[in-house]
């Protein structure tokens, strides 16, 4: 159980370090949920073009895990205490588990876009949310809402049409 802050960043108030770091705590359990899903992803993908798939999965791990850091720190620098134990990310979820174990690369594409998809509008709700409290924490954001959106169409152009559509 996370303790309550007994301090914050200068210029703000306890309560909104708190309402943020309560915000970034959202965050901190969907990017720890991406980044497990990423290397389940990497493990269990099968099929024609498996290393191109395979290959692209790490160094979006590399990133996510990279961002899920910056977001603990940043909640412990607004006074409270990130938690990213397992319990913490289950208990934290709003989402439903990963659906697919061993499958195709197809398979597995069109299930990382619904992720993404469920993802990047909940980055960018909670930037919504911290865009009037604290500019620091959302220009983090934002950042991490670039870099979503880029892995994402990596994804994404696996499923596209010449002519600009995703397969079904």
């Amino acid at each position: 159980m996370a303790t309550k802050p007994k301090y914050t960043v200068p210029g703000l108030e306890i309560a909104d370090g708190e309402s943020l770091a309560k915000t970034l705590q959202d965050r901190l359990n969907a990017l720890n949920d991406l980044m497990l899903t990423l290397k389940h992803v990497h493990w269990n993908v099968v099929g024609p073009h498996f290393i191109a798939v395979h290959e692209m999965i790490d160094p979006h791990v590399v990133e996510v895990r990279d961002m899920v850091d910056e977001t603990a720190e940043r909640i412990a620098t607004l006074g409270s205490e990130p938690l990213g134990t397992p319990k913490a990310i289950v208990d934290g979820r709003s989402w439903d588990d990963y659906p697919l174990g061993r499958a195709t690369t197809t398979e597995h594409l069109k299930a990382l876009d619904a992720v993404y998809v469920g993802l990047i509008d909940d980055h960018r709700k909670a930037q919504e949310a911290v865009a009037d409290l604290d500019p620091v924490t959302e220009d983090m954001i934002i950042g991490q809402i670039k870099t979503l959106e880029l892995f994402h169409w990596f994804v994404r152009a696996h499923l596209e049409s010449a002519g600009g559509q995703l397969k079904g």
